[in-house]
C-alpha cells in the first residue's frame, strides 16, 4: 500500500466532524502552499512573459471589462 493510499483510507475513516476539520486546515495549507510557488514564479521571472503578453492584448483593445 502506497503512502497515499494509506492518507486515503484515513481521510474517508474520519467522522464528519473531523473531515470538517481536515477540509479547514487542507484549504489553509493548500492556499499557503499555492502563494508560495506564485511567489516563486514572480520572484524568478517566470511570469514576466505572461504579464507582458496580456498587458499588450490590453492595449491592442483584445480585452473587456468584467
Amino acid at each position: 500500500m502506497s503512502r497515499l493510499e494509506k492518507i486515503e483510507g484515513e481521510v474517508q475513516n474520519l467522522s464528519t466532524d473531523e473531515l470538517k476539520t481536515f477540509r479547514d486546515w487542507f484549504e489553509r495549507f493548500d492556499s499557503a502552499v499555492w502563494d508560495e510557488q506564485i511567489q516563486a514564479d514572480t520572484s524568478s521571472g517566470k511570469l514576466r512573459s505572461i504579464a507582458k503578453r496580456a498587458l499588450e492584448d490590453h492595449e491592442a483593445g483584445h480585452s473587456t471589462i468584467l
